[in-house]
This record gives structure tokens, sequence and C-alpha cells, in this order.
């Protein structure tokens, strides 16, 4: 995780938050994975790195392959909610190959299926066209946008708000809305 943050801390630095001095250094991840382990097990979050498919001819054993990005939920909330906010990068040499969109299907899936959460969440500032068409490409629906809504490079920034709904619950909110209805996510009797 260190090598990947150094590798891409100008291709990303952009789009995050400041990162504390420490933050390219083998110490720091050990913590950072011991506490998404420990999120992990408490059902708080799920982070993933992502890896090139190693072919039966490749050379070196799989833990040699090097991190090419992250797809995380994160901020899960259960009870009425049953929700997470879903986060990813990847390693600037992979841009374009539609590796973003097969890593953040699976997570996507993993949240409905396994953890059979109702929404997943996703933020994007309004420049990063990237973003804004793997989310499109997903199925993720424009909600909002919220001005100055994290600090990021140096600047708080707008972000535009999208999610996309467990799909086995879709149909039954498109026929409300279709229908001339609330949706019924909004209706306050639920």
């Amino acid at each position: 995780m260190a090598d990947y943050c150094r590798r891409n801390s100008g291709h990303l630095g952009p789009w995050e938050p400041a990162r504390p001095l420490d933050y390219y250094s083998r110490p720091f991840w050990v913590r950072q994975l011991r506490a998404a382990l420990d999120e992990f097990h408490g059902g708080q979050s799920v982070r993933t790195v992502l890896r090139m498919r190693q072919s039966d001819d490749a050379q070196g054993p799989r833990g040699s392959e090097r991190i090419i990005g992250v797809a995380n939920l994160s901020q899960v909330v259960r009870g009425a909610f049953q929700s997470a906010v879903i986060g990813y990068s990847l390693d600037q040499d992979m841009v374009g190959r539609g590796l973003m969109g097969e890593a953040l299907e699976r997570v996507v899936r993993y949240a409905f299926e396994d953890m059979r959460l109702h929404r997943v969440m996703a933020a994007y500032r309004p420049e990063n066209e990237r973003s804004a068409a793997v989310l499109e490409r997903l199925g993720f629906e424009r909600e909002g946008f919220a001005r100055d809504y994290l600090f990021i490079d140096g600047a708080w920034r707008d972000h535009v708000l999208t999610s996309l709904i467990r799909p086995e619950l879709a149909p039954a909110r498109r026929e409300s809305t279709a229908a001339g209805g609330t949706p019924r996510s909004l209706r306050s009797d639920t």
C-alpha cells in the first residue's frame, strides 16, 4: 500500500484529502491494515486492494503482485438505512482499461448480495469525468450536488452525490415514480 500511494501521489493528489507525514511509510500502513481488519470484523467497512490477475505462466508468487488500486466500502450504516459509501482509486498506469468498472461492480455486488445493503453511495468532484463515467456505467444515479463538501487538495470542493439501490428493490421505486407517486424512500410512512 505504501508503494501504491507513493507511486500515485501526483496522480491521486488532486482527488484526496491531505495526508499525514508518515502516510507513505510501512508502519503507517501496518496500523491502517490492522484497523481495516477490525472495522471489517465489526461490520463497519470492507477495504479491498486491486491486483492484476496472474496468468499461469507468470513468474513469482501471488504475494509479489503489486497493488494497482483500491475499492472500499466505508461508513456502513445498518438499521433503517442499510447503506455504505464506496470510494476508489486506480494506479495512473492502469487508467482507461476498464479495470475500475470491473472492480466496483464486484464490490457493489458484495455490498448487495453478501452484506444485504439497500444503498451504496458515491460522491465525486464535478470535474472528475472518469469517476462520473464509471459510476454512470454501473447504474449510479445522481441525487444531488453538495457545495464545499470535502476538504480536498487544499480547499473545500463541491461534489456530485450519487447512489445505487439494490436492484431487486429498484423496480418498486421506479413504478412508484413512473405513476406520479412519491418515491417510497421519500415517504414519511417508511
